[in-house]
């Protein structure tokens, strides 16, 4: 594989729920906003709650460069502040859906489709939409459109964000198509609710771990795991499923409101 390189760290501020402001390149990306205090979001005949306040007020990260949204169809992924939120971003980028339903500064990112950005200190990142599966096969009727991304660029790790993607075989085709990835982003929590009759939504722990087995990552960051009342697994599943893997040196749970710095290293 030949001698290993360092390259540029990234710095991840989890700000709960899915959303997190990643630095990286000279540049603040933001995955899907939820900035909305404690309390309930009726979504059709369903109620999905809110458990804890974002650790930042979105006013304390700015600026934002962008905004990496997995799907606007749920509150728990953008909920009303969030919303608020998008119009103070340059841009957006997201589904072809939640495109026509937001409008604004939204750009559509489809499937293996790469966009650049540049920022300005003169550094550029290719951001990447990637295929994601919310619950079990057939769910995109129920559950809608969502993406993932991925993050590369010249002399920085390659970062994966899962959105709310249930799905190990998508898993492997992003490993398959994207090549190597040095760190995985990865909304868990085994969501449910009674759209899908209780299948899971996101990724149970176990299948998170499974998931950096096959990416072969050299960190991971779980979000989406905690703060809302329908995720069925948390913290807690996360430490023994990658302990049970042999995987609990690369599982980084972070602090909500902390910066927190990985660095990482590419084989070449």
């Amino acid at each position: 594989m030949g001698q290993s390189h360092p390259v540029k760290s990234v710095s991840i501020t989890y700000i709960g729920g899915p959303t997190a402001l990643i630095e990286v390149g000279g540049m603040r990306l933001m995955t899907d906003p939820t900035f909305d205090p404690p309390g309930a979001h009726p979504v059709g005949n369903r109620v999905l709650t809110k458990l804890v306040g974002p650790a930042l007020p979105f006013e304390e990260c700015l600026p934002v460069d962008a905004v990496l949204l997995s799907h606007d169809q749920h509150p728990d992924n953008l909920d009303n502040l969030g919303r608020e939120a998008l119009a103070k971003v340059p841009l957006t980028l997201t589904t072809g859906s939640a495109h026509k339903r937001l409008g604004g500064h939204t750009q559509v990112l489809a499937n293996w489709e790469s966009t650049t950005l540049s920022g300005n200190g003169g550094g550029t990142l290719t951001i990447t939409g990637v295929p994601a599966l919310h619950g079990p096969e057939g769910a995109e009727a129920a559950a809608g459109e969502v993406t993932g991304f991925v993050i590369s660029g010249a002399s920085i790790p390659t970062i994966y964000i899962s959105g709310d993607n249930a799905s190990i075989d998508v898993v492997r085709m992003i490993r398959e198509r994207i090549g190597v990835i040095d760190i995985a982003i990865l909304f868990a929590g085994a969501a449910q609710t009674a759209l899908l009759n209780g299948n899971n939504l996101t990724l149970t722990s176990d299948m998170a771990a499974e998931a950096a087995q096959i990416l072969q990552v050299s960190s991971v960051v779980p979000l989406h795991f905690e703060h809302w009342a329908h995720f069925t697994q948390g913290k807690k599943s996360l430490l023994s499923a990658f302990k049970e893997k042999g995987l609990d040196d690369r599982l980084h749970i972070l602090e909500p409101g902390k910066l927190q710095r990985l660095d990482s290293v590419k084989l070449v």
